[in-house]
């Protein structure tokens, strides 16, 4: 048989098959959490993989407030942001973000790591982060993943 005979396999949206996964953030580093979570979502562990469509699954993150950090980015890193106003920027440590919005600090590392623009956007809509360990998406049945 002639190698060239072989058709590269491209996945449609229609034909995707979703699974659902459930992750247990509790004393997880976040880089390492986020980059496993955003593989996922992306659908890079599918054999299926497609980079122009979304062939991810989706992943629910609970216990997300008790991530952590290594070294000293607990007290030194900073998340910025800027309310359009003149003087208007804002410098949070993560320490700061843990108590105002727990779900943040996961929600930020894996849409860092997710493609820029309507496909990532669509991507992120997959990721479900709780602070608690409970959630709502009992009736998919999710499966536990380890990291």
């Amino acid at each position: 048989m002639d190698v060239n005979s072989f058709k590269t396999y491209s996945a449609k949206a229609g034909e995707v098959e979703r699974r659902w996964y459930v992750v247990d953030a509790e004393n997880q580093v976040v880089g390492r959490l986020a980059s496993r979570i955003a593989t996922i979502l992306r659908g890079k562990h599918k054999p299926s993989f497609t980079p122009h469509v979304d062939t991810g699954d989706f992943v629910v993150v609970i216990n997300a407030d008790k991530v952590r950090f290594t070294g000293n980015k607990e007290a030194a890193k900073q998340y910025f942001s800027h309310s359009g106003y003149p003087g208007g920027v804002r410098l949070r440590t993560p320490a700061e973000m843990r108590t105002k919005k727990p779900t943040f600090i996961v929600q930020n590392a894996v849409r860092g790591m997710l493609p820029k623009g309507p496909l990532g956007r669509q991507m992120f809509r997959k990721l479900k982060v709780y602070a608690g360990p409970t959630h709502p998406h009992e009736a998919q049945q999710p499966e536990p993943l380890e990291l």
